[in-house]
């Protein structure tokens, strides 16, 4: 004890023992600067977040509207009454990418649902009481008091027609839409169901969807109230940072974040199986009943799963009607072929003598989509099927030009690649 004693009187008073307590200050100002900056630094972040989400979930902001809308008689739906009235609606979390576009998760009826939402982008969220009104002008004005059921059809034919392109189909569709405005079947179409249904209409994703239904590939649609509407519950995502926590998904490195899907992500035989519902998609949207669509933004984001593991699309805002894509291109000015992009990636060519657009697609569906299989697909693939799946793959992402202008190699890409995949996990349990 005594040495002990000693030895420690000897360390408080060596010249050592002075110099580390004449640094002491200084290496508590350091710690407290470091301190104070992590909380700065944590404070700027927490406001960013809380800045970002207050500006991309604005679901109260479409309750407000649609109901107030509602309540004065202007739009209708089958799911107005629970929405409004009874309170059965339950919004959950926000799924929102962009602030135009309001997506929750909820429960309606003891089901999962997504609740989809528009706001105009031009309508503030702080502009209260201000915003009905604003809306009620813009959106909810057709068709206009005294239109007949017959003008309403035909007002929706030429709708169809210019959106969709002159099919002998349309008139079904049509028939849908009215349907769909007759919610309560009492064989009449009030002016409330009509606008409601005339703002869906508007809606990109809504139209799309009504042209898939039943085909098993988009989420199916359960009800709507104005140009709000529900479809069943919310796919998996099949990207890569849908495997990890939320709040580790902005610090990881992007390179990470494949290696990480393989880890935590559906096995690859599921994989496989999800692979060969977004080549039938493709079909369908190749020549489906209602024309052809482009998929203008192609990434990992979109392809959805249901719990047994079928193809789901889970974002539909970025395919878009082959008509759409060609009234955008046709005559545009351009420099460069990137002037000649419709959504994120439906890029033509632009002809740089007479400075405009092509019609025509650089890149058909099926390519773009085999380059997501590439890198969705062959790692984990199995060592026999590994080589063969790589070449035909490397193929279909060589395929260029219009697909309607290559339809055979087109069809027999695909064909080869869905029955190599099936082959492989056919009589399997993931079949």
């Amino acid at each position: 004890m005594r040495r002990l004693r000693r030895l420690a009187h000897l360390v408080l008073f060596c010249p050592f023992s002075k110099g580390l307590q004449g640094r002491l200050p200084g290496l508590r100002v350091k710690y407290v600067f470091l301190v104070w900056l992590g909380v700065l630094a944590g404070s700027w972040l927490a406001y960013v977040h809380y800045s970002s989400y207050a500006e991309l979930c604005r679901g109260h902001v479409c309750r407000v509207v649609i109901c107030d809308q509602y309540r004065k008689g202007i739009i209708s739906g089958s799911i107005c009454q629970d929405l409004c009235n009874l309170q059965q609606v339950e919004w959950r979390t926000c799924l929102s990418s962009v602030p135009g576009q309001q997506v929750y998760s909820g429960l309606w009826q003891g089901k999962e649902v997504t609740i989809k939402c528009g706001l105009e982008e031009s309508l503030s969220w702080k502009a209260g009481a201000d915003v009905a009104p604003r809306r009620e002008l813009v959106l909810f004005d057709k068709p206009t008091r005294g239109t007949s059921i017959k003008e309403f059809r035909e007002m929706t034919l030429s709708f169809l027609k210019a959106n969709l392109g002159d099919l002998p189909s349309l008139p079904a569709l049509v028939g849908q839409v009215l349907l769909m405005a007759d919610f309560n079947k009492d064989s009449r179409v009030s002016l409330a169901e009509a606008r409601s249904l005339w703002a869906l209409l508007q809606r990109n994703e809504f139209l799309l969807l009504l042209s898939l239904q039943g085909r098993g590939h988009a989420a199916p649609l359960l009800g709507h109230c104005g140009d709000l509407y529900v479809t069943e519950g919310v796919p998996r995502s099949s990207g890569p940072a849908a495997a990890l926590p939320a709040l580790l998904r902005p610090l990881l490195p992007p390179a990470l974040h494949g290696a990480l899907q393989q880890w935590l992500g559906p096995a690859w035989p599921w994989r496989a199986k999800i692979a060969i519902g977004l080549l039938e998609f493709v079909e369908e949207l190749f020549h489906g009943a209602y024309g052809t669509f482009y998929m203008c933004e192609t990434t990992l984001a979109n392809v959805g799963y249901t719990a047994k593991y079928d193809f789901r699309m889970a974002d539909l805002q970025q395919v878009a009607p082959e008509a759409a894509v060609r009234r955008f291109l046709r005559g545009r000015h351009c420099e460069r072929s990137a002037d000649c992009t419709y959504g994120r990636d439906c890029r033509a060519p632009c002809d740089t003598l007479l400075r405009q657009c092509k019609g025509d697609l650089v890149q058909p569906n099926l390519a773009k989509v085999c380059e997501l299989l590439r890198d969705y697909l062959l790692p984990g693939a199995p060592a026999g099927l590994r080589a063969e799946l790589g070449r035909q793959l490397r193929t279909c992402t060589t395929l260029s030009g219009l697909a309607s202008q290559v339809e055979a190699h087109h069809s027999l890409v695909l064909s080869h690649l869905k029955t190599l995949l099936w082959k492989e996990i056919s009589n399997t349990k993931y079949t």
